[in-house]
């Protein structure tokens, strides 16, 4: 692995146990020598990630809509911003230049882009690591979700061996990079509650 996406919020959210983990994410990134691939943005938990990646001299690329960047959104000290035409192209790039996916907190945004990249790899289209950086229990709930999908036999085993969760970014980086998708009812132990 050479970048990892993060998808999360343009907000802060009400626990500071979101920032810390931003910041502790972007570090641990570039501690690593891993790029940040990000959606651009200068606040919330995307600003937080961004800074501390490069705090950290760690290559971070945003990838922006126009029309983000034209209310001032864009974060103007990255290594590299993108702009594009729509939040279409922007996630597709954004998995273009990734070799894995991790969620923070973050909202309908996060959710939708993390659930797409979760449908991609269930569809073949590509074969990388996706995990959730389970922040003070905030994925609980979409955990628990996704193994009632299992239990209702609405979501194979396999396909829910696809989504690695860990609660410290270290963890989680480990478990992405030994993740082999081809094999991914192995981590079910790991990624169900």
């Amino acid at each position: 692995m050479k970048r990892i996406c993060v998808f999360c919020g343009s907000s802060r959210g009400g626990d500071p146990a979101f920032v810390e983990a931003a910041g502790a994410m972007g570090e641990t990134l570039a501690g690593r020598g891993l790029g940040l691939v990000y959606g651009g943005g200068n606040v919330g938990l995307m600003g937080a990630v961004a800074d501390a990646a490069l705090g950290a001299d760690g290559e971070v690329i945003g990838v922006i809509p126009e029309a983000l960047e034209e209310k001032e959104l864009a974060h103007r000290g990255v290594t590299e911003l993108r702009v594009v035409k729509s939040m279409h192209e922007r996630k597709a790039m954004m998995a273009d230049l990734a070799d894995g996916f991790v969620a923070l907190p973050g909202g309908f945004g996060t959710f939708e882009e993390f659930c797409e990249i979760l449908t991609w790899s269930q569809l073949g289209i590509h074969r990388k690591p996706a995990g959730i950086l389970n922040v003070a229990g905030y994925y609980d709930p979409l955990l628990a979700m996704f193994d009632r999908a299992v239990e209702s036999r609405l979501l194979s085993r396999s396909n829910r061996g696809l989504v690695l969760c860990e609660t410290s970014p270290e963890r989680l980086l480990d478990l992405m990079a030994a993740f082999e998708p081809g094999d991914s009812e192995k981590w079910l132990d790991r990624t169900m509650t």
